[in-house]
């Protein structure tokens, strides 16, 4: 007979390790289900001379067009922007740029100060401890003193060194008077907690094989097992049960071999990313949840936002970086807060990129007609390769009802199991926030010297952020979940990925929503005498 756990956790990615290894100081059994492997840093594609080819086969970020066997299909032709995620140990961290700026005070607060969405139930002040305390365990390199934000404790690491293209790009921000600041990053620019630096294998986004890239499966997975996490792999969850009272038992998985299993539990803990956490709440109906686990709202799989991701690029008379060296070693706030002359509400960050690889740049020059065949061909293609930099702005989604998760009625992942359907279109306001971003992005490249800029957006595989399905709020009428992450139908389950997110702010979303899961470890331990009530 399966032994029941205290807690049972659904996902191993960003949110689920934090959260693992925060409780683990309890010394309750705890379990984590994940349905991905161990990720082997040997297999990445920086570790072979065919990088580029391997990062976009079995490391694509797509899913569909991944198609391992742990991953499960999305149907999203109703989406003008395509799901990116990873599904194994680390979750998205595993190929994540590792970029890690904070939420502004403003972003919980945009119903109070520019009058749309809601505002959030806690503030930064709650969750800044936590912001602390995740950069020093995923081990994050910055420079103190960004006037963007309030003052928070130095990095534990000195920042990235910006290289050719981000002191180029700076220049372009000097000229204009626009502010910039090297950019805290989850990547190791010295030695750290025993992981190695950075040595510019290539870009983070391929896996980093160095190990100097704070992923959880490298930093909270590894404490949280010393701590006594149980962690299995390769268990899919079809769906969360429950008993006669409504309340959450346990969950149902099927095993590498495909064999059924019910896992009992006291509590769950769904960490599954704002995709895979409706999907099996909304597959887990019963006579008392007959909408989906934790739906009465019917806001479960609601307010779905990816945040639409622009990118301008230009190219320069000298050679640059390249592909060499991580991405997003600054940023710039400038266009961050609500401006009514702007004509769109709320704003962006812009990342500093580096620049393409060596086959990426003949074939995008290929496509666009600017390395044309014949005689000319070679010399065009030495006028681009390593001569290219741009930036990437994080435009603000706002949350709207229309934008949704639900069951798909006919696609079925590997199991039988429902799989996720995303309905999705741009607002107004993004168009608007869009075309202001390619404006002024493009009016930094030509002072920073740009003799040819580029322009995409929204960058139609750019859904890397998956926030807002499952929504946190005091009103059990309009969230799924309270200020603390509690299921307000269902007390003993939880939710601590993005999924929680009221409104998606304009940067990523990857060191706040382990901030939130550790602030929900926190609060389900301050109350653990009535936990199981």
């Amino acid at each position: 007979m399966t032994t029941q756990v205290d807690i049972l956790i659904i996902g191993a990615g960003a949110s689920g390790a934090a959260f693992a290894w925060s409780m683990a100081d309890t010394r309750m059994r705890i379990l984590c289900l994940e349905q991905g492997d161990w990720p082997n840093p040997a297999e990445f594609p920086a570790t072979r001379r065919d990088v580029e080819q391997r990062n976009g086969g079995t490391f694509a970020i797509s899913p569909n067009r991944r198609q391992r066997a742990t991953d499960y299909p999305i149907a999203e032709d109703a989406s003008c922007i395509k799901v990116a995620n990873f599904n194994g140990v680390g979750g998205g961290t595993v190929l994540y740029g590792a970029h890690t700026p904070r939420f502004h005070p403003s972003d919980f607060r945009v119903r109070t100060l520019d009058g749309i969405a809601d505002d959030w139930p806690i503030d930064y002040a709650t969750l800044a401890p936590f912001y602390d305390l995740n950069d020093r365990m995923v081990g994050v390199s910055g420079l103190t003193g960004d006037p963007a934000y309030p003052p928070y404790p130095p990095q534990p690491m000195p920042p990235l060194p910006l290289g050719r293209a981000s002191e180029t790009l700076g220049r372009g921000f000097n000229k204009l008077g626009w502010h910039w600041w090297p950019s805290d990053s989850a990547i190791a620019s010295v030695e750290y907690e025993g992981r190695p630096a950075c040595i510019n294998l290539g870009q983070c986004t391929a896996g980093c094989a160095q190990g100097a890239k704070g992923s959880t499966d490298i930093t909270y997975w590894l404490a949280a097992i010393r701590a006594g996490v149980e962690l299995r792999t390769r268990c899919r969850v079809r769906e969360i049960t429950t008993g006669p009272d409504g309340m959450a038992t346990g969950a149902i998985y099927y095993d590498q071999d495909g064999s059924e299993h019910f896992q009992p539990a006291h509590v769950v803990v769904m960490a599954c990313n704002g995709i895979g956490t409706p999907r099996i709440l909304l597959n887990s109906k019963s006579e008392k949840h007959p909408n989906g686990l934790a739906n009465s709202s019917d806001q479960l799989g609601r307010n779905l936002m990816f945040h639409p991701y622009v990118a301008i690029f230009g190219y320069f008379d000298k050679e640059l970086d390249g592909e060499r060296g991580p991405d997003n070693a600054a940023w710039s706030h400038q266009f961050y807060e609500t401006d009514p002359s702007r004509n769109f509400l709320r704003g962006f960050v812009w990342e500093f990129s580096r620049g393409n690889g060596t086959a990426a740049t003949a074939i995008d020059g290929l496509e666009s007609g600017t390395i044309p065949w014949g005689p000319g061909h070679h010399a065009a293609y030495r006028k681009r390769h390593r001569r290219g930099t741009g930036l990437g702005a994080i435009c603000e989604d706002l949350p709207e009802p229309h934008n949704r998760v639900t069951l798909d009625p006919v696609l079925r992942d590997s199991h039988g199991i429902p799989s996720p359907r995303v309905t999705y279109t741009l607002s107004a306001n993004s168009q608007r926030m869009i075309d202001f971003a390619i404006a002024r992005g493009t009016e930094v490249l030509r002072a920073a010297g740009a003799y040819e800029v580029e322009s995409e957006g929204p960058l139609p595989y750019g859904g890397w952020h998956l926030m807002g399905t499952a929504r946190m709020g005091d009103n059990p009428a309009t969230s799924v979940v309270n200020r603390w992450g509690r299921a307000h139908d269902v007390r003993n389950l939880f939710i601590i990925d993005g999924a929680l997110f009221v409104t998606s702010a304009g940067v990523n979303p990857t060191p706040t929503i382990q901030a939130l899961a550790l602030y929900i470890a926190d609060q389900m331990k301050a109350r653990l005498g009535n936990l199981f009530d």
